[in-house]
């Protein structure tokens, strides 16, 4: 079975919700994402979520849409948004919601341009290693009007290398400590993927190289931040 995400998603918007989605990484124990999570409305968002709506201006592109839920609030304020997707079910169920422009694409196969960029639920994890980060970021900015933004979030995951006494056991001859490989399953299926987290100031660092200006917005209560980033 493939596209397990959008299989969860198209279970519970038919009415077919019998188990949650469990994930997995190279570093953590098995954890549950529950499903109706998936479609929250704006009120059970996050702080940092609510923040980078309200933030939005203008023409916005969506990536990584999953069931809609940004895109239809933003649509509700009289936004044009365009939802972007890599999973089709869950192109199919952000169609079935009421998104009036969701895609089946990569974030790499879009060409139009935007005013606002939305990157949500740990936005840069598409990134996948540090190493493309900057491919990534290049592309984002291609797609930038003149005055446009990038809103995106991340956590730095270094606390889940704290020891006991304080210290952390990273390993300097390693790739970067956010690059993890992230495992979901459902009904019996499981998918195997590269996922990165960023700590702000890698994420600055990297947008230096690039031309882009990186400004932190606000911070959540573990470890994560909404960012804004800006054509220098």
């Amino acid at each position: 079975m493939k596209d397990l995400f959008g299989k969860a998603l198209l279970d519970y918007h038919n009415g077919n919700y019998t188990e949650d989605i469990v994930t997995e990484t190279n570093i953590s124990d098995k954890d549950t994402l529950p499903l109706p999570y998936l479609f929250r409305g704006y009120t059970e968002m996050p702080k940092l979520e609510q923040k980078a709506l309200e933030l939005c201006k203008g023409n916005i592109l969506d990536v990584g849409c999953g069931a809609g839920n940004h895109a239809l609030w933003l649509q509700e304020k009289g936004f044009r948004v365009t939802a972007v997707d890599t999973s089709q079910g869950a192109i199919k169920v952000a169609e079935e919601r009421g998104v009036k422009n969701a895609i089946n694409k990569s974030l790499l196969d879009e060409n139009n341009t935007y005013d606002t960029i939305l990157l949500l639920m740990n936005g840069t994890g598409i990134f996948e290693t540090l190493r493309s980060t900057p491919n990534y970021l290049r592309h984002l900015k291609s797609l930038l009007h003149p005055k446009g933004q990038i809103l995106i979030d991340s956590s730095d995951i270094k606390y889940m290398y704290e020891d006991d006494d304080g210290g952390y056991w990273l390993n300097i001859l390693a790739n970067y400590y956010g690059e993890l490989d992230y495992f979901i399953s459902y009904k019996g299926y499981t998918e195997a993927m590269k996922w990165l987290y960023l700590d702000f100031d890698t994420l600055c660092e990297q947008c230096k190289t690039v031309g882009l200006s990186c400004e932190k917005i606000s911070e959540g209560p573990h470890f994560d931040y909404l960012a804004r980033l800006t054509r220098l």
